[in-house]
């Protein structure tokens, strides 16, 4: 199949210190050398993310196009939409994109899988990857280029894509659900992910010192509400605002931890639950609904 790949390299990895994630090495190359393997066969490719100077280096081939999304840190729906315009500027169409988050690793092993399924059920409009467990990743995809540039219109007529989740884009595409093997969805959001693929990187001490700057900030808080008693998960918490951000929109992180939060205060208040039985449990239901909020395309228009 004739395809583009649009490959999301931007993003201010928060939870990683601020390290660039296309700068991060594992087995002998950057995360976005193994992206642009991973998309290999590809008419032509579009990186959307800062320049090689703003990505910790990484320079890209003379033959790959750079774009930004507008504005910057607009999120991954917007980075798509930009990654499209950059190639049909370009005049460089083709019938398929592939859609590939650079921190993926292992995403080669299903892209072969996408095209697969797609070639076996003409008519729909693209194949999304599912990890083992059964989650959807959006970002290892392959779509209807048409179809994509469509919905980016009728978005831009609406309220646009600025801090919108990739489900809601795709919402109203026929798109296949394609299981992949395992690992191959497994990114890297955290210095927890990183170790566990055995991902490098030289200044990791120094994010770390970052961590610790949270921890500090977090037992400054509790102690500012004389809640020196109450332990906190500073990494669970981070975790479910980033499944908050990707699966919903970018600010609802915030406004999700503040509620789980609020609603296990209100249960340790009325005797219902321990501080970490409550804080558990809050935390455990805002992931699962923010997880069923984007598999239900609810924020669609």
């Amino acid at each position: 199949m004739e395809f583009n790949a649009v490959i999301l390299a931007g993003g201010r990895a928060t939870r990683l210190g601020g390290v660039p994630k296309p700068s991060l090495t594992y087995d002998g190359a950057s995360l976005l050398s193994h992206a642009l393997q991973a998309v290999r066969g590809a008419a032509a490719v579009v990186v959307v993310g800062p320049d090689a100077s703003g990505s910790g280096g990484v320079l890209l081939p003379d033959n790959v196009l750079r774009a930004r999304e507008e504005p910057a840190y607009a999120g991954p729906a917007a980075a798509i939409a930009a990654g499209l315009a950059a190639l049909k500027n370009h005049g460089m169409g083709a019938p398929w994109t592939l859609v590939l988050a650079c921190d993926m690793p292992h995403a080669s092993r299903g892209v072969a899988l996408l095209w697969e399924a797609l070639a076996s059920q003409p008519g729909v409009e693209g194949a999304m990857a599912v990890s083992a467990d059964g989650r959807k990743q959006p970002l290892l995809g392959a779509y209807s280029t048409a179809a994509m540039e469509r919905e980016v219109g009728v978005a831009s007529q609406g309220s646009g894509l600025t801090n919108s989740s990739v489900f809601r884009l795709l919402a109203r595409l026929n798109v296949l659900d394609v299981a992949v093997p395992a690992g191959s969805t497994d990114d890297v959001d955290t210095w927890e992910d990183a170790a566990a693929l055995g991902i490098d990187y030289e200044l990791e001490a120094h994010v770390k010192s970052q961590e610790e700057t949270l921890e500090e900030w977090c037992r400054t808080l509790l102690q500012a509400f004389e809640l020196e008693g109450v332990e906190v998960d500073v990494n669970e918490v981070l975790a479910v605002a980033g499944v908050a951000a990707h699966s919903v929109v970018r600010p609802a992180a915030p406004l999700t931890t503040f509620i789980a939060g609020y609603a296990a205060g209100m249960a340790r208040g009325i005797g219902q639950a321990s501080d970490d039985a409550s804080m558990n449990a809050a935390l455990d239901l805002a992931r699962k609904v923010a997880q069923e909020y984007s598999e239900s395309g609810a924020g669609a228009e």
